[in-house]
């Protein structure tokens, strides 16, 4: 079976850890290309293709500002994303109370020694 292309599919977009990056870097706002190049120490060209790719599959959109191109996150293209992992919040939400219980039957030995 043939790979989905990453320029139509948010999870392979998301693979990409340079594109993860990027996407909490606009979580605080808008920002031109050549801030986010810098910020992530990564060539201007390189940035833009991975802005293109997210652009692509909605996870950012664009705008202009004067001679600028200001690029913002569009979290509504996380949805499918959030429903996924949301499928596993009992598994963790399980584990975490299991832990919890072993942490405080730890707590109530050491209280009684």
């Amino acid at each position: 079976m043939a790979r989905t292309a990453t320029t139509s599919d948010v999870f392979n977009a998301i693979a990409e850890p340079r594109r993860r990056d990027i996407l909490v870097l606009l979580r605080s706002g808008e920002r031109p290309v050549t801030e986010l190049a810098e910020e992530l120490g990564m060539t201007q060209p390189g940035t833009s293709k991975h802005l293109r790719v997210l652009r692509e599959v909605g996870l950012v959109r664009d705008r202009r500002a004067g001679k600028r191109r200001l690029y913002g996150l569009d979290a509504r293209g996380l949805k499918t994303v959030h429903e996924w992992a949301g499928g596993f919040e009992r598994f963790w939400s399980e584990s975490f109370d299991r832990l919890d219980s072993y942490v405080q039957d730890l707590k109530r030995i050491q209280m009684e020694e």
